[in-house]
């Protein structure tokens, strides 16, 4: 397990000059054919040596079924899920034997109701994250059926079309609002819903007569009880999930992923994180949905390695108090917790420049000691400076997962030197991004259960996401578009191996645009292989869009350069193929903005400010000054903005549930800005 370094050296599994392998195109063929070059993990594993890519930790783990039943017998039958009922409760837990009762009990007692075991049956989970999620999940795999989360940022027709297409008859939810909104769209399929709570008698009457069955979680698990089913675990490469991924455009994709997909990608991860691995000492908060592969696969770790899970109370506002009751080890996160932690530690020095200038001591002296490979909590400043800062999240957190969206360089600093621990920083779509010592990362997405890469323990050189995983291979495929070679070392990123999708349930074409005929996956995101072996990602394939003197240009590339600042929080880059410029839309970092506006006397709301000429131009020359750090080419640069003063959200329909900009929408959305900035460059 991966405690406090101290002084003690990391020694990488591998040489860290060299840590990838590169393969011949054609196996049968002494001689490269094509300029296309394929690496693989140099890791050593069971079947690297014959050429075969890693499936699985042990021979008795080859099924999610099996992953459970392994941590049950690595923690002894130690506690496995917990929760509590109230902020000012302590937390109460059921152990691995009595999970695994329950939830072969709830999955025989939907058999009971009807329900028929195997592949072709799926059903639906609409819940927070909570012990039945996991025993709704758990009890599929017992009787070989297939688990397909809900969300509510999917959207009521989302989840109306995920019901139709998956022909799902059993749905679970957590609250009555849920039920309200299923019978209110009355999907097809559904007959049967189940509440992990009491539902209100004139909700049971409304799916009566609408022809929907009710019942309690609990009556179902008695019913299972009673019929006492034998388990059909499942094979390998059956079915074990269909997580929807929203997109920005169209309808949800459903990505099927296997068994083997899950327990390769995962026991892949377990092996490249080598002693940061959980193990069964280790407690898990749970509170990022586990409709979203990063949670999931947060979990799935755990439970394969013993571990604890102890869930939120379902509002994220008592999030504090739950960790205070819990003191996880482990914490998967999204930047806006750790950004309004960081808010709040200066916040509270502001008013007194001696305590500002003694956190600030301590982060330098803390930041030095990372630098030189020394991860600790207990050193001078920890104790005197930094304590509350880490009591604030139970005291005992030594691996953090950051997702979803990218952190600020300066608050991932400062948690890294505040808490002492490990964090790993998410990278692509549900992917993982792990840093360490200095800067380690790591690069995925849905497609490949989440990560696929994950930089080695002890290479503290950033700017990279590491060598693949053992599970699969990568390679990099011309994109001649944007001038990206293969034969250069740069290209379109495809992976293929254990933890690769099958594809998009029910809709082939999807999955023939995503997947050659040679099983690679083409990510839409641009990598370059450095010479040590890694990869790094430098740019996006997709969403790239023509200018009127031919030249083609990548927004999310710009957009990337430009929210380096500071004063920047959320940005859109749109070009048109009859303009010759790029504009953008740029909302502003409310509290730098007030800073500076405060500094510079420009008084006014935010809304003010956003219709200030002034603080146009000092965003500008802001901006200008990073292009040209960044080498941006004429065209690539950012013309004109539009300030405005209201983030981008899944609220209000400009982001996905993900966290990603759906051009489309904000094309319409500022559709007026956008052609009064265009018309302003002619």
């Amino acid at each position: 397990m991966c405690s406090i370094l101290g002084h003690r050296p990391v020694v990488p599994p591998v040489d860290v000059d060299d840590q990838s392998l590169p393969l011949r195109n054609n196996m049968f063929n002494d001689r490269w054919e094509g300029p296309e070059l394929i690496r693989r993990s140099r890791i050593p594993y069971k079947g690297s040596k014959d050429g075969q890519y890693f499936k699985y930790l042990d021979d008795n783990t080859k099924t999610m079924f099996d992953a459970f039943r392994r941590g049950a017998k690595l923690s002894n039958n130690g506690p496995c899920l917990g929760w509590h009922e109230d902020k000012d409760k302590p937390y109460q837990w059921i152990n691995y034997n009595e999970s695994l009762l329950r939830a072969k009990n709830f999955a025989a007692g939907l058999l009971a109701t009807g329900l028929k075991p195997g592949q072709e049956t799926n059903v639906g989970v609409y819940t927070q994250n909570c012990p039945e999620w996991v025993l709704t999940e758990q009890g599929c795999y017992c009787y070989n059926m297939v688990i397909v989360p809900l969300y509510d940022t999917l959207g009521e027709e989302a989840c109306t079309f995920i019901i139709n297409q998956a022909n799902i008859s059993v749905v679970v939810v957590d609250n009555d609002t849920k039920i309200a909104t299923l019978l209110g769209q009355r999907p097809r399929p559904l007959t049967h819903i189940v509440s992990t709570r009491p539902v209100k008698p004139e909700l049971v009457q409304r799916a009566k007569d609408a022809g929907v069955r009710v019942s309690r979680f609990t009556e179902v698990e008695k019913l299972g009880a009673a019929a006492n089913i034998k388990e059909t675990p499942p094979k390998p490469e059956d079915l074990a999930t269909i997580c929807y991924t929203s997109g920005t455009t169209g309808d949800p994709k459903g990505v099927m992923l296997t068994h083997e997909n899950l327990v390769a990608d995962v026991g892949a991860v377990l092996i490249q994180l080598g002693e940061c691995a959980p193990d069964h000492t280790d407690t898990l908060i749970s509170f990022l949905p586990l409709a979203h592969m990063l949670e999931r696969v947060c979990e799935t770790a755990m439970y394969m390695q013993g571990g604890s899970v102890g869930f939120f109370l379902g509002d994220i506002r008592a999030l504090m108090d739950d960790m205070k009751h819990l003191r996880p080890t482990l914490m998967p996160v999204v930047p806006r917790l750790l950004n309004r932690i960081y808010d709040k530690v200066w916040s509270n020095v502001a008013g007194s420049k001696f305590k500002t200038k003694m956190l600030q001591w301590a982060l330098d002296a803390k930041e030095a000691e990372i630098k030189r490979g020394i991860i600790r909590n207990d050193s001078f400043w920890d104790r005197l400076v930094l304590k509350k800062v880490r009591d604030s999240l139970g005291g005992r957190v030594r691996l953090m997962v950051v997702g979803s969206a990218p952190m600020a360089a300066n608050v991932l600093t400062f948690m890294r030197a505040a808490l002492g621990c490990t964090v790993l920083e998410g990278y692509g779509a549900g992917g993982i991004r792990c840093w360490r010592d200095t800067v380690l990362e790591g690069y995925g997405q849905t497609e490949c259960v989440a990560p696929c890469t994950l930089t080695l323990q002890g290479d503290a050189r950033p700017d990279h996401v590491g060598p693949p995983l053992p599970c699969c291979d990568i390679k990099l495929v011309d994109v001649p578009e944007m001038n990206y070679f293969a034969a250069s070392g740069q290209g379109e990123v495809c992976i293929r191996g254990t933890n690769v999708t099958q594809g998009y349930y029910k809709n082939p074409e999807k999955t023939r645009e995503t997947i050659d005929s040679d099983g690679w996956l083409h990510t839409g995101d641009v990598g370059q292989w450095l010479p040590n072996g890694t990869l790094r990602i430098i740019d996006r394939a997709k969403h790239i869009f023509k200018l009127s003197q031919g030249e083609y240009v990548a927004p999310e590339k710009v957009e990337n350069v430009y929210v380096r600042s500071q004063l920047i929080a959320q940005m859109f880059v749109h070009g048109e193929s009859l303009k010759s410029s790029v504009v953008a839309v740029v909302v502003p970092d409310v509290d730098v903005l007030k800073a500076w506006a405060t500094k510079n006397n420009v008084p006014g709301t935010l809304s003010v400010l956003c219709q200030s000429p002034k603080v146009k131009k000092h965003i500008m020359d802001d901006m200008n000054r990073l292009a040209k750090e960044a080498n941006l080419k004429s065209f690539e640069q950012v013309k004109d903005i539009y300030l405005h003063p209201d983030p981008f959200s899944v609220q209000n329909n400009l982001l996905t549930p993900t966290l990603k900009a759906k051009r489309p929408e904000l094309r319409k959305y500022f559709k007026p800005q956008l052609d009064d900035l265009y018309s302003k460059l002619t």
